[in-house]
């Protein structure tokens, strides 16, 4: 990951996390293994979901919160189709790192779009309380980088 990658997905973690008595940056760490394999699953199964254009599925990943934002799959599809075509059909996807920012876990995830722009999609998930991760939001970070 770039250094400036690196710094928004830092810096978005810092801003989505809770302000109690302000975000340290040496509260930074690396999810457990088991975390990881279930958050790359989480966002694998909504990734294909997209590409099967099942809204339902893919709108089944959000947290609760993200779901009662947009109210029905058909919303959130329109959304994702509008502002998140490289997630939406990306060329290529390429997993990177993932960190723990007092208490949020984010992933980032390098996406190739249909138009051969690079962008870093920074995830941030939350565990349910059935211990399932679910996606409570994504920022792309856009990127001059063209892939072929």
């Amino acid at each position: 990951m770039t250094r400036f990658a690196r710094l928004c997905f830092v810096l978005t973690l810092l801003a989505a996390a809770p302000a109690a008595g302000g975000a340290q940056a040496q509260n930074i760490e690396a999810p457990s293994p088991a975390a990881r394999q279930a958050i790359l699953g989480t966002i694998k199964a909504q990734l294909d979901a997209f590409q099967r254009n099942d809204g339902a599925a893919a709108f089944s990943y959000a947290t609760p919160a993200l779901r009662q934002l947009f109210g029905t799959p058909e919303n959130f599809m329109a959304m994702v189709r509008g502002g998140y075509q490289p997630v939406y059909r990306p060329r290529s996807v390429e997993f990177l790192d993932a960190r723990i920012i007092e208490g949020r876990i984010g992933q980032a995830v390098r996406f190739v779009g249909p138009d051969g722009r690079a962008v870093i999609a920074l995830y941030t998930m939350e565990q349910q309380p059935d211990g399932s991760w679910r996606i409570a939001a994504v920022h792309l970070v856009p990127s001059d980088e063209l892939s072929s």
